[in-house]
């Protein structure tokens, strides 16, 4: 025998409903997603032509989170210790410092001036181009901005293994530090989760190689 629905169970089904619809992740709950998890929502897909790539498309350093400093020194400033400034009482412009670089493990001098600075340089872990090829050439000119000052897709690295990598993905190149490779990969797949940047099966392969001896590696806050 049917009867109307009361009026607190259709509360109960609208609330029930709510509940149950998924919703993107904001960056401090994808931190706590396993990398090897997140690896499994991005698209797999080949590279796209490089044509019409232009690097100076995506902008130059910036000042995102409007402190009044690059984003440049902003990276300098969180992965170096021992730090100077080039000003007293604005500690912005890094004029020395000390750090161990994640992709050797060599400790490492930075020394601003011509010919010292470039042996430390700031590294774009998922690098420009690759992003390019693999969706951001249909970006507007904000999120090529953004992305390219990105916190979460940059490090402070030997000037000669960046070099190196060029614009290689891990299909292509993973950094000689093997302890550190986990942590790397993770990177790579939070910015390309957040930017919805796609994968090669290649690159997915290579991956999967490196997280699956560490498979409780958490992607990274920024």
């Amino acid at each position: 025998m049917s009867r109307a629905t009361s009026t607190w169970e259709i509360r109960f089904i609208a609330i029930a409903i709510a509940t149950a619809i998924v919703v993107p992740l904001t960056p401090a709950q994808a931190a706590d997603k396993k990398a090897l998890a997140v690896l499994e929502t991005l698209i797999v897909k080949g590279r796209a032509p490089k044509t019409g790539y232009d690097r100076s498309s995506f902008g130059d350093w910036a000042d995102p989170d409007g402190n009044g400093c690059d984003t440049r020194n902003d990276i300098l400033n969180r992965d170096l210790k021992s730090i100077t400034y080039k000003y007293t009482n604005d500690n912005c412009i890094v004029m020395t410092g000390t750090f161990v670089d994640p992709y050797s493990g060599t400790a490492m001098n930075f020394l601003r001036g011509v010919g010292t600075s470039s042996l430390i340089q700031i590294d774009h872990v998922v690098a420009v181009s690759d992003a390019w090829q693999k969706g951001a050439f249909k970006w507007g000119s904000t999120t090529k901005i953004a992305f390219y000052n990105d916190p979460l897709n940059l490090l402070a690295v030997q000037g000669r293994l960046n070099s190196q990598k060029g614009d290689g993905d891990a299909a292509t190149w993973l950094p000689p530090l093997k302890s550190y490779r986990c942590a790397y990969v993770a990177r790579q797949i939070a910015v390309k989760s957040k930017y919805a940047i796609w994968v090669t099966a290649s690159e997915k392969s290579a991956m999967q190689t490196i997280l699956d001896k560490c498979p409780d590696q958490l992607i990274p806050k920024g």
